[in-house]
């Protein structure tokens, strides 16, 4: 009967388009009232214990870090150096936009982010060039969802808080998946571009261009090494290293590069700071969420369920990756993560999945939710960016969703591609 309430209140508000953080907050309300043997305070006290958690407080740094130096000119820095490598090839304005975004993925940990700097700049500057617009926005649609899987991570961090297991080495799991990500993406572009004969740009590639760009973009190629190296050589936390990111962003947008103006930095924080409202909501909520499951014993009823199917590992892990493609349609990646960690995680380790590798899977899974309808939230940002239909958009991006299920194949099947460097 709980669980009735509880999942049916759910899909309910989510049919009525009520926001997912709310919505898992109401559903959690009214299973309570239902049930009568829960405390309505239950949810006040899960919504405060939730968020009270020290390596939680890298999500904000990292928002606030990655709209900082989105409105920096960090992103276009890091373009040059891309084009400058690539921009000659065929398709190279579209090859240099998916490692423009694995670049800035290293920087600010969020999908959705990823899009907005990214495709604000290349979107247009693809279409001056003469590719369909259409390619153009599904090239970084698709592409910002590495904004997630190379470190740092807002879901690595969830996922680590929530399931108890390193945020570290959860980064340095991210590396080698992501990217290889954004190489089978960029095949998929140069494969594209050469049909549609997309030329690239007369000015031949040198190591003098290269170089002087790789110099003019230093201090913005500087960040991830300073985060990263930090993380694994022991100098900070990944909580801390937010933090530095936010006053490295700043030094550089401000006195180095000199384009953020103080006059920007109250738009820049309120954006950061409604963002971080929207994602803690979520947060709080989830766990409540996430709680009653846990009284419920629902997690152990799907665990058995799942273990009744087949004991074979290989037949598990393929159903939770369905499970997961399909959550990642229709729900915020975060409270997905919150939620089904609790269930999940324990069937993984039962079938002999490593917890770092278990949580990487979990993460690429949901962020192809990023660029998957309905609810893809990158399709929508680059939709709003482009003026592109939805249904337009989605039916590019199919080919891109190709190329990361191939290599989610790999990774799941491939411990060592994930695990190389713990």
């Amino acid at each position: 009967m709980t669980t009735a309430v509880l999942f049916g209140s759910f899909a309910v508000l989510l049919f009525l388009s009520v926001p997912i953080g709310i919505s898992i907050g109401l559903a959690t309300l009214i299973t309570i009232m239902v049930s009568g043997t829960i405390p309505v305070e239950f949810l006040a006290k899960e919504l405060v214990t939730s968020v009270d958690s020290f390596p939680l407080m890298a999500v904000p740094f990292f928002i606030l870090a990655g709209e900082i130096m989105g409105k920096g000119g960090i992103s276009e820095r890091l373009f040059k150096v891309a084009n400058a490598m690539v921009g000659n090839k065929t398709g190279g304005f579209a090859i240099a936009t998916i490692i423009t975004c694995m670049f800035f993925a290293a920087i600010s940990g969020s999908g959705p982010a990823t899009v907005a700097a990214i495709g604000g700049i290349m979107i247009p500057a693809m279409v001056r060039q003469g590719y369909d617009k259409k390619f153009a926005a599904a090239v970084v649609a698709a592409a910002g969802s590495i904004g997630v899987i190379i470190p740092p991570s807002i879901p690595m961090v969830i996922y680590g808080v929530t399931g108890n297991v390193s945020i570290g080495d959860l980064f340095i799991s991210g590396i080698v998946p992501g990217i290889l990500v954004g190489l089978a993406m960029i095949i998929w572009a140069y494969i594209y571009s050469k049909k549609k004969g997309y030329k690239g740009l007369d000015e031949p590639t040198s190591i003098k261009r290269i170089l002087k760009a790789t110099w003019d973009a230093k201090w913005a190629l500087l960040i991830p090494i300073i985060i990263l190296g930090g993380i694994y050589g022991g100098i900070f936390t990944p909580t801390e290293a937010a933090v530095v990111a936010v006053v490295y962003g700043l030094f550089a947008a401000m006195v180095l590069y000199r384009e953020l103006k103080i006059k920007d930095l109250p738009k820049v924080i309120t954006d950061s700071a409604l963002t971080t409202a929207t994602v803690l909501i979520i947060v709080g909520t989830a766990n409540a969420f996430g709680r009653l499951l846990t009284i419920e014993q629902i997690p152990t009823q799907i665990a058995n369920a799942l273990l009744s199917v087949s004991t074979n590992p290989i037949v598990i892990i393929l159903l939770i990756t369905v499970l997961l493609l399909i959550v990642g349609m229709f729900m915020d990646t975060l409270a997905a993560i919150i939620i089904l960690t609790p269930i999940l995680l324990p069937i993984a380790i039962q079938i002999g999945y490593d917890p770092v590798h278990f949580g990487l899977l979990m993460v690429i899974n949901l962020a192809i939710g990023f660029f998957t309808p309905p609810v893809g939230v990158n399709l929508f940002v680059a939709s709003g960016i482009s003026g592109v239909r939805m249904e337009t958009l989605s039916k590019a991006v199919l080919p891109f969703l190709v190329a990361m299920l191939i290599t989610l194949l790999f990774v799941t099947f491939i411990p060592q591609l994930s695990l190389m460097f713990l």
